[in-house]
C-alpha cells in the first residue's frame, strides 16, 4: 500500500468520523442558538448553541485538514551530488 491509499484512507475515516458528526452538530447548533433547541422538554441556552457551532467548525475543519496534508504533492527533493570525473 503506497503513500496516497493512506492518505485516501486517512481523508475516508477522518469525514466518517469527524465530517459527519460535525454538519450533523453545527445544525443542532444553529437550532439551539436560534432558541428552538430542547432537550427533555427543557429549552437550552443559546450560549449552548454558540459553543456547538463552534465545535463544530473544528469538527468539520479536521478532515480538511487531513486531506491537505496527506493527499498534497511534496516537492521533489534536488540531488546535489555530481559524480566523479573519470582521468
Amino acid at each position: 500500500m503506497n503513500n496516497k491509499n493512506t492518505g485516501m484512507i486517512a481523508t475516508i475515516a477522518a469525514v466518517l468520523l469527524c465530517g459527519c458528526p460535525g454538519l450533523f452538530m453545527c445544525l443542532f447548533g444553529a437550532l439551539t442558538a436560534s432558541g428552538n433547541g430542547t432537550f427533555n422538554d427543557a429549552s437550552l441556552a443559546p450560549g449552548v448553541g454558540v459553543a456547538l457551532i463552534c465545535v463544530a467548525l473544528i469538527f468539520i475543519l479536521i478532515p480538511v485538514g487531513v486531506g491537505f496534508f496527506t493527499l498534497r504533492k511534496k516537492p521533489e527533493v534536488a540531488n546535489d551530488v555530481t559524480p566523479p570525473s573519470m582521468p
